[in-house]
């Protein structure tokens, strides 16, 4: 699961901003100046920052120029009281993926970072990732085929994009949401029940023990 790292130093505003993200699943580190904003990305496995401008020791733009100097590529997030076009400008230029202006809704937030985590993931190179091996299944990415021990089975487009998410996170709990948003690429009132459906169709092809349900959050496929 993707790791994010919070930049922020109202304490109370950073508390708000974390539940949000671990709702989703998020790994969340906090620190609450910039010299530690900088020293977490560089020396960290941090997939995405979101980013206060008003922090101590050293600002947000400081910050966001010197991992841009450093060709640092994790998405930046920039949060900030200021409102004025001169900043949010300011902020894009210096090399910022999305600005956001407080006071803001963590939906919002979690949209946002959302889009830029799945932006992130489409721009990779596709030789960097040929295959994806679980519990004994294997995708084969460039053929679009799929293996169970060793014997082929025929999944759809959707079967394997679906497959292809909850293997990537074997062993991690993914909800229905996360699962929507990252399969379908829309978000549906909980009502919906698409997955649940193409979750029985994968197990009906891969295996019903390799994909468990965890009762009120999701499923997880078992490595």
């Amino acid at each position: 699961m993707p790791h994010i790292l919070i930049a922020e130093d109202e304490e109370g505003i950073a508390r708000v901003i974390q539940r949000g993200l671990r709702s989703e699943g998020y790994r969340t580190t906090v620190v609450g100046d910039g010299l530690a904003a900088l020293a977490a990305v560089t020396d960290g496995d941090v997939d995405l920052v979101v980013l206060d401008v008003g922090l101590p020791r050293m600002d947000g733009f400081t910050v966001l120029r010197m991992l841009r100097t450093m060709k640092d590529p994790v998405p930046i997030i920039m949060c900030t009281a200021r409102d004025s076009v001169e900043d949010t400008v300011s902020g894009l230029e210096e090399g910022a993926d999305d600005y956001l202006a407080k006071p803001f809704r963590v939906e919002e937030l979690l949209a946002r970072v959302r889009a830029r985590l799945r932006q992130r993931s489409t721009a990779s190179p596709a030789h960097e990732l040929t295959s994806v091996t679980a519990g004994g299944v294997t995708l084969d990415l460039a053929a679009h085929s799929a293996t169970v021990d060793g014997t082929p089975v025929d999944l759809s487009a959707r079967e394997f994009t679906l497959a292809r998410e909850l293997m990537g996170h074997a062993g991690q709990v993914l909800s229905r949401d996360q699962l929507l948003d990252r399969v379908w690429g829309y978000e549906v009132t909980g009502s919906s029940n698409v997955v649940d459906v193409y979750i029985r169709y994968l197990r009906a092809k891969l295996g019903a023990e390799r994909i468990s349900t965890v009762r009120g959050i999701g499923y997880r496929f078992e490595a």
